[in-house]
């Protein structure tokens, strides 16, 4: 029963309550009954001794005459619900409310207080509850929990008898019945608040944790993926937002690994493909043709030189994935590193009818660095503004120096980039809405690049304007000898 974590919330909300309840409420019986009940009672019954005392002292002849004694007795007992007794200034029990008590012949009573009694002054005796529950077992309903002596006194301020009041067990356990009945009642009214109010909490912190587990239970067995609710308190709500996130990241790991299968077909599939096709071609007498032959083989070497990039980027990502995306710092003259880097994709942007502009100052600081690595990242910037750029449009490079630090902007007049998307570019294997008019590459480019800046200290960071173009700048630190230039 408690194997789940609802029944042992339940059983932690009730449990304090059933253990608390019961001892708090015996106590509070116990000293209202012996501290307040019993004060109250015997501070009645002290009232009502000295008025029958007082109303004693106007008949003279009860000390003399049993008979008045025994009627002024029988016409009080109904009203007055204790024992009473007269007694004679010695003691003596004159006349008795209880018929089993005999009077005059036990001779003088011994009883706590008499001497004071006799002397003019009155006398409360009372009993505690132990008291009141041993007695009532042992006397069975006989034995007194209030004994009051209250002195007549005549006009001579002479005390002519005695009045005893006394209070049994019999009369008062029904006070205390009705006490102890209320005190049970409220004790289960409280447990069965408890228990609901416990259940109540417990399923509404149950059931979010119950949601948390069924949705990492579909993640691992590959059903379907719904999001968990973020309600309750606030470490269930982290929970819950920990669990949407992991979701969503797994599924954009299988969206990724599903892309990444679909771009090696197609990527892998053209080249191949070509490559395919001119094994064939040279297998079918193209040799014999000096011109056919020099085009198929310069066609074959493109293609090689594409599934080489290709396996290079996938080798670059895999080894920034287990972090050892290595590089080789040196000293860098961005002044004689620059221009061999940008040349051939001038011819490039000029091929596709581009105007090329690049903006070098004639002294460029020094960096420390990896040349091929940095090299490789501009390379996949200035690929992509090529390949997006439109013919008739432009790129353009430009250099500056400043602030202890270089940059390095590319910029295009190519389609643009959303701005819901210029952080989701940079995503292994994303490709944005605008790529989808040109299929190929893998998109790893933008990630590869951003990774390599980032590995070099520097930041990648992208402007974009959709239908004007984008402009892609690149952020390095400069060497410890940044003074000096080329």
């Amino acid at each position: 029963m408690l194997r789940s974590l609802r029944s042992r919330l339940i059983l932690s909300h009730v449990l304090p309550v059933l253990v608390m309840t019961p001892l708090v409420s015996l106590a509070l019986v116990y000293v209202i009954e012996t501290q307040m009940l019993l004060t109250t009672l015997s501070n009645e019954l002290t009232n009502q001794a000295q008025l029958l005392a007082s109303m004693a002292s106007a008949h003279r002849g009860l000390w003399q005459d049993s008979t008045q004694a025994r009627d002024f007795v029988a016409r009080l007992s109904p009203i007055v619900a204790a024992r009473i007794m007269l007694l004679d200034a010695n003691g003596y029990l004159i006349a008795s409310s209880d018929p089993y008590t005999p009077a005059g012949e036990t001779g003088p009573l011994d009883i706590p207080g008499m001497a004071r009694a006799q002397a003019g002054e009155t006398h409360v005796e009372t009993y505690g509850g132990r008291y009141l529950y041993a007695e009532y077992v042992r006397y069975q309903g006989s034995a007194e929990i209030a004994d009051v002596l209250a002195p007549v006194v005549g006009p001579d301020s002479q005390v002519l008898g005695i009045i005893r009041l006394t209070n049994q067990i019999s009369h008062i356990h029904d006070r205390f019945g009705y006490l102890r009945q209320l005190t049970l009642a409220i004790i289960l009214i409280a447990l069965a608040v408890s228990v609901g109010l416990g259940y109540g909490l417990a399923v509404r912190l149950a059931r979010p944790l119950r949601r948390a587990t069924e949705a990492v239970d579909r993640l691992a067995s590959g059903r379907q993926r719904l999001p968990v609710p973020v309600e309750g308190p606030e470490e269930i709500q982290q929970l819950a937002r920990a669990v949407n996130t992991f979701t969503e990241r797994l599924h954009a790991l299988e969206e990724g690994r599903r892309q990444l299968l679909a771009n090696l077909v197609h990527e892998l599939g053209r080249p191949l493909g070509a490559l395919r096709s001119a094994i064939h071609a040279l297998r079918s007498g193209a040799e014999r043709d000096p011109e056919l032959h020099r085009d198929l083989l310069i066609g074959m070497d493109e293609e090689t030189g594409r599934l080489q990039r290709l396996l290079d980027d996938l080798a670059r990502l895999y080894d920034q994935a287990r972090g050892e995306l290595e590089i080789r710092r040196e000293t860098i003259r961005l002044s004689d590193w620059l221009p061999p880097v940008l040349s051939p994709w001038r011819q490039a942007a000029e091929a596709k009818q581009l105007t090329w502009e690049a903006a070098l100052p004639e002294a460029l600081p020094v960096i420390q660095g990896d040349p091929d690595r940095l090299a490789q990242a501009v390379g996949n910037l200035l690929s992509n503004a090529i390949k997006y750029t439109p013919a008739g449009g432009r790129v353009s490079v430009q250099v500056e120096a400043r602030d202890g630090s270089v940059t390095i902007a590319i910029a295009d007049t190519g389609a643009g980039i959303a701005s819901d998307e210029t952080e989701a570019i940079f995503q292994p294997f994303y490709r944005g809405r605008s790529a989808g008019r040109f299929p190929e590459g893998m998109g790893l480019g933008l990630t590869i690049a951003r990774d390599l800046v980032i590995a070099h200290g520097g930041r990648l960071d992208v402007a974009s304007t959709p239908g004007a173009g984008s402009c892609f700048t690149i952020r390095l630190p400069l060497a410890a000898a940044a003074g000096e230039t080329a």
